[in-house]
């Protein structure tokens, strides 16, 4: 291991010099979780510590207790530090209005004039709501407000659809480590074709990722927040037996190289392209691991290393789905292992209204319901009837021009959330029948297809035609049958 060496920067864009190791905040949370706060001068010295070693990119959220403020009072001392922090609104309509006091309270609890980096989390993306504000996002940073904006916890589709739709991101935060490498795929494989990096969290699955717990019995009582969470990922990546011999494996090559297995963890995620950093969470005024952290950048993992580890993931189970599934469909991988301590309740888009004859529908609000006279969809009795459905956002505004995929991607939020309207699930989807223009955009639109239903597998099918109606290169429909 190289002696004394500095911490690795990153030019995530022209604006954002980063540290490839921030310090996440998330922390200030569980230790005021009891009501206790912590003092902002006493927090703003802890951040200044981190500061002069290099470590001068901090990253909260809105809901990280008073991160923001503490951060805020350090930026006030010192300028020069990063601040990226989060806004993680309840599902519903996104306008103007509701996006500029989001981000003003950003800017009020930081004392700032700008952001850093703001970054956006959505809780479900049948709410169409994520677009909308993401593109009101875009208005706030040529405003100034916002120097660049990332969104945290997308998968790949939802992230190529939003740079399709024209939003300027430079990142997306979402979990990487060890024991979860869903962010390998394809969220890496579209990073390579898109000027968009990943910040990467839970590199240390809560601390787990530690010597602390080598050879030691299952812990059956956690009270951290954090560590309730990534317990919840170890179960399902195979339990505690197969999480041991993943330490095992990352101790071995921490002894060869003389550092430690946080080391060994977190430096298999920084050496992928795709990542940018790697947040490493700060116990504030409790643990500080600076100097382990500097650690990290005196050496690399070789081919045996990473063969090794290789071994180790081969007994393992991947964790299941695409990144930030974990938020949105079970196994819920959460401190709670629901929602509930975020959510109420997760509203849906389209409101059901009685129909003639019986039936019940949904209108998504397009032009066109109102001029032709018809429904989004209809149910009678346990059928469930989709209308053919476009990339339409609004009343009229087409998504994603140009990307037959991203549009796929769209078109199928829309539609699960008139099934789930309705009364219906994505599993009770029967059929869908998709129109296309181009037979070039057969995979891709297949693609987006395969991730919604590789499970359900209704009936389809797929036909070219001569074109459809406002330049859109895919349209669908579909048929639900809810038993019971």
């Amino acid at each position: 291991m190289t002696e004394n060496a500095a911490p690795e920067r990153f030019q995530l864009s022209y604006r954002l010099n980063i540290s490839r190791v921030l310090t996440g905040l998330w922390q200030v949370a569980d230790i005021e979780k009891d009501g206790t706060v912590i003092d902002p001068d006493t927090g703003a010295d802890w951040l200044a510590a981190y500061s002069a070693q290099g470590f001068d990119t901090f990253d909260m959220a809105d809901h990280y207790g008073s991160a923001e403020i503490i951060a805020g009072r350090h930026l006030a001392r010192h300028p020069g530090p990063l601040a990226f922090t989060k806004w993680c609104p309840s599902p519903g309509p996104m306008d103007a209005a509701t996006v500029r006091a989001g981000v003003q309270d950003r800017l009020d609890r930081l004392g700032v004039s700008c952001v850093d980096l703001l970054q956006f989390h959505w809780w479900g993306f049948q709410h169409p709501g994520w677009l909308d504000a993401l593109h009101e996002l875009s208005r706030l940073r040529d405003e100034g407000l916002i120097a660049e904006i990332g969104v945290t916890n997308f998968d790949a589709a939802h992230l190529a659809l939003a740079l399709a739709d024209g939003v300027p991101l430079v990142s997306n935060q979402v979990s990487f480590s060890l024991v979860d490498r869903r962010a390998a795929g394809a969220l890496s494989t579209l990073c390579a074709t898109q000027d968009v990096k990943l910040l990467a969290y839970g590199t240390l699955c809560g601390g787990f990722l530690s010597e602390r717990w080598l050879n030691t019995p299952e812990p059956r009582q956690i009270t951290d927040w954090s560590k309730m969470k990534y317990k919840r990922f170890i179960d399902v990546a195979g339990g505690w037996e197969v999480f041991q011999g993943l330490l095992s494996a990352a101790d071995t090559i921490a002894r060869k190289h003389g550092v430690s297995i946080a080391n060994v963890a977190t430096r298999w995620v920084l050496e992928h392209a795709s990542v940018a950093g790697v947040i490493v969470g700060a116990r504030l005024g409790e643990r500080v691991h600076v100097a382990d952290n500097l650690a990290l950048f005196g050496f690399a993992l070789d081919a045996e290393d990473k063969a090794r580890l290789e071994t180790a993931f081969a007994t393992s189970t991947p964790i299941p789905g695409d990144c930030g599934d974990e938020y949105r469909k079970p196994p819920f991988l959460t401190a709670s292992g629901d929602l509930s301590h975020h959510l109420d309740a997760m509203p849906l888009p389209f409101e059901a209204t009685p129909g003639a004859a019986g039936r019940t529908q949904v209108s998504s609000g397009s032009e066109w319901e109102e001029i032709a006279g018809y429904a989004r969809a209809q149910r009678l009795g346990d059928r469930i009837l989709v209308s053919g459905t476009t990339a339409t956002a609004g009343v009229d505004r087409r998504v994603a021009p140009g990307d037959a995929g991203a549009q796929t991607t769209y078109v199928l939020d829309k539609i699960i959330a008139a099934v789930e309207a309705l009364g219906g699930r994505v599993e009770d989807i029967i059929r869908t029948r998709i129109y296309i223009t181009d037979e070039a955009d057969v995979e891709a639109i297949s693609r987006a297809h395969g991730r919604v239903f590789c499970q359900i597998k209704p009936a389809n099918t797929l036909v070219v035609v001569a074109g459809l109606i406002g330049g859109y290169l895919v349209e669908i429909e579909a048929e639900a049958l809810c038993p019971g």
